[in-house]
């Protein structure tokens, strides 16, 4: 294996199965959009629940597969989402954009969720720069301004998790089931990061090129574990942490996009600060490799139990993560790290049957049939960037 025959089957992969899965399987004839759900066994569920991540999250994919390669497919695709996430999803009267819809594609939860905010975001600002779309960009300025007026702590830095459709305190602020119910998370601001980079590319506004510095100050003050080089995960409003659980996907997912974001504001001082805790978050991630080249989802270090299921999306971040330092650091092991990854997905992920990948492969060798083949959770995006980010970076 070389870094051009994994870009060449990466490619493959994106233009033949991912992104065909999602053009034929998903779309909503009916209610118009993208249906919510597709079960692990392969299953349409047409009245589903419609989440905001997943439509933002096949924004930004079919976005930047149009800019990537300039089929109008994927152009009438991003289209499609577009419409959804400006016509359905934001709300017209407080802003922001609703968590859910039913399947008609009304209003279902109405809670304003930032993460999903942000992914909103990713999504429009990659359309305007795809296409030079001046509506997406509006929104997505839109959004941010909403991002900055409600969720940012002005006195102790950072963003809140959640808040009510009119930006009032929410009891619950929880992103999952899956997740504790604190003030503030490291998936949260990850996931404002990303989308304040794609918008700086293409928006170099002074107060974004500010609040993205202090998102890359906070990941480096607060949340990187100084000793471990992992990344805290839960936090109450003073920054305490809560909970000791590493995340490895997100370690390894935070390494490249706390550089890439450095990278896109070209801030010399800022990057010599940044390059050496991308190589130290990304080697307290390879804690969660296995011998057969996948990684880890987490541990549970109180309870001293490791969750060893390989996830799609940790696999895809994985590559990304380890391909990111050896084009940037010239870290050839590294690079052999990404190679036995994809070949695990290859064998073990990918449904070359009825099309996209599983969910993961739990610690027994089984696939998992359990949860969504399409869904809430379960999008384009990880495994499509991967691709596209292989190559574009090797092209």
């Amino acid at each position: 294996m070389d870094i051009k025959s994994m870009r060449k089957e990466m490619e493959a992969e994106l233009i033949g199965n991912i992104l065909p899965f999602w053009m034929n399987r998903m779309k909503d004839e009916v209610n118009g959009g993208f249906y919510g759900r597709i079960t692990g066994t392969g299953i349409l569920m047409p009245e589903a629940e419609k989440g905001a991540i997943l439509n933002a999250r096949i924004l930004w994919t079919f976005s930047a597969a149009y800019r990537l390669l300039g089929n109008e497919e994927y152009l009438t695709t991003a289209t499609r989402a577009k419409r959804i996430i400006i016509d359905r999803f934001y709300d017209k009267e407080f802003g922001g954009i609703y968590w859910s819809l039913d399947y008609k594609g009304n209003p279902l939860d109405t809670k304003k969720q930032i993460y999903a905010i942000g992914f909103a975001i990713y999504g429009l600002s990659e359309y305007h720069r795809a296409t030079g779309d001046k509506e997406a960009l509006d929104y997505a300025i839109r959004l941010f301004e909403d991002i900055e007026r409600y969720s940012f702590d002005s006195v102790k830095n950072g963003y809140c998790e959640a808040l009510t459709r009119g930006w009032s305190e929410l009891a619950d602020m929880r992103l999952s089931d899956k997740d504790e119910n604190e003030c503030k998370t490291m998936n949260t601001h990850l996931h404002i990061l990303e989308p304040y980079t794609n918008l700086y590319r293409v928006w170099k506004n002074d107060s974004l090129k500010s609040q993205l510095c202090n998102l890359i100050e906070i990941f480096i003050d607060k949340i990187l574990n100084a000793e471990t080089g992992h990344l805290e995960l839960f936090f109450d409003e003073d920054w305490n942490s809560k909970y000791r659980i590493v995340s490895y996907g997100h370690d390894i997912e935070a390494s490249w996009l706390i550089h890439e974001a450095a990278l896109v504001l070209g801030d010399e001082a800022l990057l010599e600060k940044v390059e050496p805790l991308v190589e130290f978050i990304a080697a307290a991630a390879d804690e969660g490799l296995a011998s057969d080249g996948a990684m880890a989802y987490e541990t549970f270090l109180t309870k001293q139990r490791t969750d060893t299921d390989r996830h799609w999306w940790v696999q895809a971040e994985n590559i990304v993560g380890h391909s990111n330092l050896y084009q940037h650091f010239d870290d050839e092991v590294a690079l052999q790290k990404a190679f036995r990854c994809w070949e695990f997905i290859k064998k073990n992920l990918i449904d070359n049957r009825n099309g996209e990948w599983y969910w993961s492969i739990y610690a027994d060798g089984m696939v998992n049939t359990d949860d969504d083949k399409a869904g809430f959770w379960k999008c384009p995006y990880h495994n499509g960037r991967m691709c596209m980010k292989i190559m574009e970076r090797f092209s």
